[in-house]
């Protein structure tokens, strides 16, 4: 599993939008016993701590120890460092494993392998992610689509392209639940919308290849000539979810 994101902690931790409740309920409707969920991947645990309101204990796990580092600590938490498709879970213990916007850094084989081994017989697992935003000025929203799709392509992983088909091309060989379509709003600065930007991996790739920041010339360039600083923005978050129970 790649670690694209130990230098960008505080960043992510600052940025990074934070899943609705929606979300959470309709997974727990799927959920038979609430002693022990397994967030993996976490970060800097904000999935953990939303589990950790709902579950007796929540098992949280990545390979970033600078992540871990910023995650918000609850008495029924406990963060590892440990990789996704080896973990220190005993066997049959899980009964909800989440995984929130880093299944498609998993190696897919030996992580379910893993679901398998740890997971209580339907017990459920549900890989979350959400892709490009939306910003309903139009203008802005071209511009944003067109940085995208064109301007950062060659400084993303091919494992992003995974997000951007939606998850639906990932294997899940689980007996899947269909889930609903799910979106996050906010109203957004400009420097908060670029904050989240630099956020990305093709932003840690862009200044590893150039020493530059990936929005500066965008910004002065481009979006400062549709939008101004003082300017707030609805932002819309599509969120594409596979749930199953193992």
């Amino acid at each position: 599993m790649k670690d694209n994101f130990s230098t960008q902690s505080k960043a992510y931790a600052t940025f990074r939008p934070k899943l609705p409740d929606e979300v959470y309920q309709f997974i727990y409707q799927h959920v038979s016993s609430f002693d022990l969920a397994w967030d993996v991947g976490t970060g800097n645990g904000q999935t953990a701590v939303q589990l950790a309101k709902k579950l007796k204990q929540v098992f949280a796990t990545d390979i970033s120890e600078n992540q871990l580092s910023h995650a918000e600590q609850q008495p029924n938490i406990s963060y590892k460092k440990e990789s996704a498709e080896a973990s220190s879970l005993e066997n049959n213990s899980v009964d909800l494993i989440t995984i929130a916007q880093a299944i498609h850094w998993f190696n897919f084989d030996k992580f379910y392998e893993e679901v398998r081994r740890v997971a209580k017989p339907n017990a459920i697992i549900s890989a979350f992610t959400y892709s490009l935003f939306e910003v309903t000025d139009e203008k802005i929203n071209e511009l944003i689509q067109h940085f995208y799709w064109k301007e950062t392509q060659p400084y993303w992983d091919a494992e992003r392209k995974l997000v951007d088909d939606g998850y639906k091309t990932i294997p899940f060989p689980f007996n899947e639940i269909v889930a609903p379509k799910f979106w996050m709003e906010y109203q957004w600065s400009v420097d908060q919308l670029l904050g989240y930007m630099n956020t990305w991996s093709a932003a840690l790739h862009y200044h590893k290849k150039t020493g530059k920041n990936l929005t500066d010339e965008f910004l002065t360039s481009e979006l400062l000539a549709v939008a101004s600083k003082e300017d707030t923005l609805t932002i819309r978050f599509p969120i594409h979810m596979r749930i199953g129970s193992v």
